[in-house]
């Protein structure tokens, strides 16, 4: 979005019969057709002198200003009543088995629930009140993340020491982290790591790449749990362990090899998986990434004694590769 506003444009002839967002966004073209309705909702677009409304089609004669840019509500965490899985709690942490879809803390989204609401920082706040607050007001407690569409265990500082020395073993390198994926393909090595250091692309802003240099350094190790022949293609399920905690880390390494996260629709897997016998018309698909956060080793950060979690994967996981293994016919499961 510009920085000078008002912005005044001319709608002509060729204009006629557009909708005002589809004329902005096309004239605007850093601005999503999103934020143009989120600009026409808050009265800051004008067609000839009067606020726009966003079913206003034009007729190709119009004057249209707009006044300024989107402003969305200030981020912000809030106590919130969500059910937590808890599978350690003392003085000093929490280690809490997050479902996928849970967003860790306010971010963005286009509406106030989208950005605020139904976060594990909410849910903590509510549980337990007080957290650590070096990660600030929008992280109390929060020492390091996970997606929103990975499941599994991620630890949470109770006060401010916890968290610095949790914060230096993340650091040092110190936390053994282990997760279950699923990915495309089937990998020619047992075992491999991936070395590539990781930035954010330059075109998809909401994307991770390896493909740019001077990104952060990424280290991935991972080793082969099983592979699958399936109706649907060639599988391979693996378990892999991170020493680094970029962005997307896992997602993107395993991306750069060919072989994408199943359900990762952002680094190029399929909405669906489609059969190959072309009698076969069943399809099967998975709401969120193939990706669970199965482990974890650290140490206590007050007494120094060696914690280790584990947490069983998530039932829909569970029934995914049921699905894709006994060569899934839903219309069968349908009763017919």
């Amino acid at each position: 979005m510009p920085d000078a506003f008002p912005i005044s444009l001319d709608a002509t002839s060729e204009d006629s019969g557009k909708r005002i967002d589809q004329f902005l966004a096309a004239h605007l073209p850093e601005t999503s057709r999103a934020r143009v309705q989120q600009l026409i909702a808050e009265q800051k677009v004008l067609v000839n002198d009067a606020a726009a409304k966003a079913s206003l089609r034009l007729r190709g004669d119009e004057r249209i200003s707009v006044l300024g840019a989107f402003q969305p509500p200030p981020l912000r965490a809030m106590a919130e009543d969500i059910p937590l899985e808890i599978i350690y709690e003392d003085d000093d942490l929490i280690v809490v088995n997050k479902p996928a879809g849970m967003m860790v803390h306010a971010g963005a989204g286009a509406t106030e629930a989208e950005r605020n609401r139904g976060t594990l920082v909410n849910a903590l706040l509510h549980r337990f009140g007080k957290l650590s607050a070096v990660g600030g007001e929008l992280r109390p407690g929060i020492v390091h993340r996970l997606d929103k569409a990975t499941s599994g265990l991620i630890i949470v500082a109770k006060n401010d020491e916890a968290h610095r020395r949790l914060g230096s073993q993340f650091s040092a390198r110190e936390i053994k982290k282990t997760y279950i994926a699923l990915v495309h393909g089937a990998l020619k090595q047992e075992r491999g790591t991936v070395n590539s250091s990781i930035s954010r692309d330059r075109i998809r802003r909401v994307r991770m790449t390896t493909r740019l240099k001077g990104g952060r350094d990424a280290i991935t190790h991972y080793k082969v749990a099983r592979r699958i022949d399936s109706q649907f293609g060639k599988f391979t399920l693996l378990e892999v362990k991170i020493d680094t905690g970029r962005t997307h880390q896992i997602r993107v390494h395993m991306a750069s090899l060919g072989h994408a996260v199943v359900g990762d629709t952002l680094y190029g897997a399929a909405r669906e998986l489609r059969p190959h016998k072309a009698a076969s018309r069943q399809t099967i698909s998975l709401e969120r990434n193939f990706l669970h956060a199965a482990a974890l080793e650290f140490s206590h950060p007050r007494t120094g004694q060696a914690l280790s979690f584990a947490a069983p994967w998530p039932k829909e996981l569970n029934e995914f590769l049921a699905k894709m293994e006994s060569g899934y016919n839903e219309s069968k499961n349908e009763g017919s």
